[in-house]
């Protein structure tokens, strides 16, 4: 079994869930039905172009200043 990340956010009434590791992305009306839909794309991607592991991925934040138009 293979560990990957699912990064997610909100777009409208729809959660967007995207696998950075792999480049897959899938949507729910839910946060565990779009984890869910991922994990089967993520899966199906794989089984196509199958990856060698490269290791665990991190995840951060940072911050960008934000410009008020004047």
């Amino acid at each position: 079994m293979n560990r990957y990340t699912a990064v997610i956010y909100k777009e409208q009434n729809w959660y967007v869930a995207e696998c950075p590791e792999v480049g897959t992305t899938s949507q729910g009306k839910t946060m565990d039905e779009a984890v869910s839909n991922l994990q089967e794309a993520t899966s199906l991607y794989l089984e196509e172009f199958p990856r060698i592991s490269i290791g665990r991925s991190y995840i951060t934040t940072f911050e960008v200043p934000v410009i008020v138009d004047q």
